[in-house]
């Protein structure tokens, strides 16, 4: 389990295509600073396994339908990415309950900017349209973030939005500080939202 408060932004060193699967090394220091085999990783919100690591460095597989469905199948070396090391029972929980098991990948389609803020807005998928609440939380490449607006219900699903509005903060301590208009982002809903909506199809039938 995460929290979806970025610990570092890690690069990617290194992408080894196995058939079925890539070998994705990353580096990031304070992740990879107390990593052990079968340790899990978030990187940029898709919990990997270690299968290697140096001081410095960590290795994960990543299998072929993750890559399809998440931003990862975009990677390229030198490619940033938002890391986070599991969370520890006792810790602080600052952002909010996120898995690492993502539901799919929104792109970004506008950004403002104030003076010390920037509201970005991203497509919805409409399968997710029912999990993504105004002021609910969601995480966005592993970021714990908080939905500042929705789409209204009547609009048209093909043409869904949400959007958060980004801190100094975390434009600086995350990879949205050099997001642009057209990137694709890992989508994490609430799993809250997820049994909630779960419960509620179970009891209509």
């Amino acid at each position: 389990m995460f929290t979806g408060i970025i610990e570092e932004i890690g690069v990617v060193d290194g992408i080894d295509d196995r058939g079925d699967s890539i070998a994705l090394t990353v580096s990031g220091p304070t992740a990879a600073s107390d990593a052990r085999h079968g340790d899990s990783i978030s990187v940029s919100g898709v919990c990997l396994t270690v299968v290697e690591h140096s001081p410095t460095t960590f290795t994960a597989f990543v299998m072929r339908q993750t890559l399809a469905m998440s931003a990862h199948g975009a990677l390229r070396v030198g490619d940033h990415v938002n890391l986070e090391r599991a969370a520890r029972v006792g810790d602080r929980l600052g952002g909010h309950i996120v898995q690492g098991h993502i539901d799919g990948t929104a792109r970004i389609v506008e950004i403002e900017n104030g003076a010390e803020w920037r509201r970005v807005r991203l497509t919805l998928d409409p399968a997710l349209a029912p999990l993504v609440v105004d002021k609910g939380s969601i995480a966005l490449d592993g970021v714990s973030l908080t939905v500042s607006a929705v789409a209204p219900e009547s609009a048209d699903p093909e043409t869904a939005w949400f959007e958060v509005n980004l801190i100094p903060e975390t434009l600086a301590a995350t990879t949205f500080g050099e997001r642009r208009v057209g990137d694709l982002v890992n989508v994490e809903t609430d799993v809250l939202a997820r049994h909630v909506a779960r419960m509620l199809r179970l009891e209509a039938r």
